[in-house]
């Protein structure tokens, strides 16, 4: 990999993806502790039950997102398929800021967690296409 754009965007998807696996382990491991479903504004244990297989499949979705992140990290660091990399992680990274772009539109209150899932994301892309269109 060259260039410094292409490292910080690099740096920022490995970011993105390690909230994302953060989201994945409140969500599908740790959904059942007060502590974790009062953070997503669940009200009672009532509800966190009734939520419980919806938030297990949502923890799987973000840790699928980091996955696919981790393997454009890796692509990009390989000249052969670095531009399938580059393809696969700004994918990633577009998938994880619209996520957070539904999450806000969803529910305002929100805003807080919508910042901190798309701003590395965000961020990785516009370095992403800084690389692309400038080489550097």
């Amino acid at each position: 990999m060259s260039g410094a754009f292409f490292v910080i965007g690099a740096v920022l998807a490995g970011i993105a993806a390690l909230i994302h696996v953060v989201i994945f382990c409140l969500e599908s491991v740790l959904w059942s502790k007060p502590a974790t479903w009062k953070r997503f504004g669940v009200a009672s244990q009532a509800d966190a039950d009734s939520m419980r297989g919806m938030a297990y499949n949502q923890g799987f979705y973000n840790l699928f997102l980091a996955l696919g992140a981790g393997a454009g990290i890796i692509m990009i660091g390989s000249a052969a398929v670095q531009q399938g990399g580059i393809a696969l992680t700004i994918f990633v990274l577009l998938s994880m800021l619209l996520a957070s772009i539904v999450l806000i539109t969803s529910n305002p209150k929100l805003l807080r967690a919508a910042l901190v899932q798309g701003a590395a994301p965000l961020l990785g892309i516009v370095s992403l296409v800084l690389a692309l269109t400038t080489g550097a």
